[in-house]
């Protein structure tokens, strides 16, 4: 694909443009998130773009994209739950937690079915993990996969995180004794984690050699348009591919209000109605229809979160 989006070794200039939604993304093999994102925006000629959680180069799937007025809502991503399908290869260690690693201990792998149920009842709801030397968290401005590169532990603190649902089923994987996971989890789970904990606890030792997340907040790995596709796509067919800027609001209430006080409520003023007490509102504007931001009700008041600009509205009605 490389080729093909560059010209003699040299990235071909684009005139960017204003553009506003949400791509569902089904990231390959191999790519970083951001260098996902960037191929994406490029291929978009986005102004403004950003992915919503990162997933490792060794992990596929869904990977919500947000351009333009979208931006200001990925955080709701980040903090949503996810589902994910992976295989761990039992009886190895490596020093990543997963196949990018190289191995640093071999055990005899014993399972049978009772130690897997065992196993999978002790990790599912509640559980802390320790998060990996190989991972985006940063310990004095400095991510800790840097740490880990240069051969320094880091002391880190377990965090809590919760497994939804938790399916393990053995399997073999190139001739090897493997565990096929299903895990439905809250945000911050990391699976190599899990993965190797996991190993641990059946007593020989586990590693990730395959990951793909299937769902997070809602959208699926059937909704997901790859790169290929996008890049032999006409550029109307690319832009058809974004959904509205309210799909990420979906478990939000959904409140109408009249152009007065739709422009009062773009200025950042509450305003009164009868509404019930919600957390998490989605506040259109009735004519023409269009997603003003978002708020919360407390005491009848509709109270501004995060809005979006008069001219991010007019793009998005013009289908920018």
């Amino acid at each position: 694909m490389g080729n093909r989006l560059e010209s003699s070794g040299q990235k071909q200039r684009v005139t960017r443009r204003a553009v506003h939604g949400v791509l569902l993304l089904d990231k390959p093999l191999g790519l970083s998130s951001n260098q996902a994102l960037q191929k994406a925006k490029w291929l978009m000629r986005a102004e403004k773009a950003g992915h919503t959680g990162t997933l490792d180069p060794l992990a596929t799937g869904v990977l919500p994209l947000c351009f333009g007025a979208a931006t200001k809502f990925s955080q709701l991503q980040l903090d949503a739950d996810k589902t994910y399908e992976a295989v761990a290869r039992l009886g190895q260690t490596t020093t990543t937690g997963d196949a990018e690693g190289t191995i640093v201990l071999q055990r005899a792998v014993a399972v049978d079915q009772a130690s897997i149920e065992r196993v999978q009842a002790l990790f599912t709801g509640a559980i802390a993990q320790i998060p990996p030397m190989y991972s985006a968290l940063k310990k004095d401005g400095k991510p800790l996969y840097e740490y880990a590169r240069a051969g320094v532990e880091v002391a880190r603190e377990a965090r809590n995180v919760t497994i939804l649902a938790l399916g393990l089923h053995l399997v073999e994987d190139a001739g090897a004794p493997a565990l096929r996971m299903q895990v439905r989890c809250s945000k911050g789970t990391y699976i190599r984690t899990l993965a190797e904990d996991i190993g641990e606890a059946l007593g020989c030792g586990a590693h990730l050699i395959m990951l793909r997340r299937v769902e997070t907040g809602g959208f699926g790995v059937d909704g997901c348009v790859t790169l290929e596709q996008l890049e032999t796509m006409p550029e109307e067919d690319r832009i058809a591919q974004l959904r509205p800027v309210d799909d990420l609001l979906r478990d939000h209430a959904p409140v109408t209000l009249d152009a007065q006080d739709a422009g009062r409520f773009l200025s950042g003023l509450r305003r009164r109605g009868v509404w019930p007490d919600h957390p998490l509102v989605a506040v259109f504007g009735d004519s023409p229809r269009a997603l003003l931001g978002t708020a919360h009700v407390k005491a009848g008041e509709l109270i501004p979160d995060r809005l979006l600009s008069p001219i991010e509205i007019e793009q998005t009605l013009a289908g920018y």
